[in-house]
């Protein structure tokens, strides 16, 4: 039996965890898993792993296509997030090591899988042997997805569920100390929907204030794409922490007459450039950067801290000229208590 990966069923954003007593049927909760989401097909005889952008994960996780063909009692097709956890004692999932898992050369991939290797937490199934299960209701598949899975060992997982609204907003508080990033609730009873937007997901929302290091030209040429920011470390040190975007095409305009001001200039008179750090997924992409005085101060919402940088592009919030911009450091920003990974997958 052949499947066709279809689009990911998604999320969209709530600012609290829902009252399941508001939608027919009711609802269940997890965990949200901060990984590459994969949607795994076990044919009985190949592994392949599409990911939420359609792109081909499989050379990139070998020890996953080794254990769903060892491990998996019968073909099916798995919708889950794929996780990399690191750490002695207590674990927690680890953004950077699992995004250091995509690289093109086959020999890096190899040392990779053994050195952080993945797991694969699944959430729903969409079909079994040669039952399709998409158009079933969300609490059969989930039902069939426990049953599939009973007795199955690592790195093969099933998530938690509750459907005690208490319990995801605790959920919600601790599991961030192992590195998830929220909850997600999903209606009992509804099919599955490639590509639409009708789970709900509740993450974490923060604000701090945070300097401009410089912009970008936007891909069009004209006005700022984004803008970097940066925060003051411990020896005093201004380090780069992420990007500011989503501006309108009038607002990009404005903001390079605005900051004109504090463009850094050479000796003639010609505006200073830096390089923005690059990730994985940048490729070829253009990474620099028109230098900005550290001067300018700016409120942006964030959700998470990966190591010493934002896990995701923030969201400006306001200007703050009131502060000093050295007054923006990381003793701020919210702690969290360590949870062990161990503990969320039980």
């Amino acid at each position: 039996m052949r499947y066709d990966i279809p689009a990911p069923m998604l999320a969209k954003a709530a600012p609290a965890v829902p009252d399941p007593a508001k939608t027919p049927g009711g609802l269940l909760f997890e965990p949200k898993w901060d990984g590459f989401r994969g949607l795994i097909a076990w044919d009985g005889e190949s592994v392949e792993i599409g990911s939420r952008g359609a792109k081909p994960l499989t050379r990139y996780f070998p020890e996953l296509v080794d254990a769903v063909s060892r491990l998996l009692p019968g073909s099916c097709l798995l919708d889950g997030e794929i996780v990399v956890a690191t750490g002695s004692g207590k674990q927690r999932l680890d953004w950077e090591a699992l995004s250091q898992r995509i690289h093109p050369a086959a020999s890096r991939v190899a040392r990779l899988a053994a050195e952080t290797p993945a797991m694969f937490v699944a959430f729903d199934l969409l079909a079994e042997g040669d039952e399709d299960l998409t158009r079933a209701p969300f609490r059969e598949r989930r039902e069939r997805l426990e049953k599939l899975m009973d007795g199955v060992g690592h790195p093969l997982h099933v998530t938690r569920t509750t459907q005690d609204r208490d319990a995801a907003v605790r959920w919600l508080e601790e599991f961030e100390g192992a590195g998830l990033d929220g909850v997600v609730a999903k209606p009992l009873d509804q099919p599955y929907a490639p590509g639409k937007r009708t789970l709900i997901k509740v993450k974490h929302a923060r604000t701090a204030d945070v300097v401009a290091l410089g912009y970008r030209i936007h891909k069009s040429g004209s006005g700022v794409g984004s803008l970097l920011v940066g925060l003051y470390d411990a020896d005093g040190s201004l380090r780069q922490v992420g990007g500011v975007a989503a501006w309108s095409d009038a607002r990009r305009r404005e903001l390079v007459t605005e900051l004109e001001p504090l463009v850094e200039r050479d000796e003639s008179g010609a505006a200073v450039t830096g390089e923005s750090e690059r990730s994985r997924f940048s490729g070829a992409k253009d990474g620099s950067f028109v230098r900005l005085r550290p001067e300018l101060v700016l409120e942006v919402r964030y959700d998470q801290l990966e190591g010493s940088r934002f896990r995701h592009t923030v969201q400006f919030e306001r200007w703050r000229p009131d502060r000093d911009a050295t007054s923006c450091t990381y003793d701020q920003l919210d702690t969290v208590a360590g949870y062990d990974l161990a503990d969320v997958l039980a």
